[in-house]
């Protein structure tokens, strides 16, 4: 079995993945990294491909896929306001403008 093949993967692995996916690539992401991260988390989750062997059975650890949300609070709490204020400025900015060279994009294609 090559490298990141994944057909040892259930069906549900592969959903979860595919959420995950979408979720970083909402943030910003890109494609390749989004996806990485997706199966990394779905890895972390449930110990790899569940199809067939003796990894079949395992209980699913759900903390990797909430871990994320709880690790941005308390840093950006122990900023400055203008710092923060200053960083959900340029997030924006950036978001506004990924959306629109998507837009672009789908324009070209279609």
């Amino acid at each position: 079995m090559p490298r990141g093949d994944k057909d040892k993967y259930t069906d549900k692995q592969k959903r979860q993945a595919e959420h995950i996916a979408e979720g970083y690539e909402d943030r910003g992401v890109s494609e390749e990294t989004a996806e990485a991260r997706a199966w990394a988390t779905v890895n972390k989750m449930s110990g790899g491909g569940k199809k067939s062997g003796s990894g079949r059975g395992k209980k699913v650890n759900k903390a990797p896929a909430k871990k994320g949300g709880k690790l941005g609070g308390a840093a950006s709490a122990a900023r400055p306001k203008s710092a923060r204020v200053a960083s959900a400025k340029k997030a924006a900015a950036t978001r506004k403008k990924r959306a629109t060279k998507k837009k672009t994009a789908k324009k070209k294609s279609a």
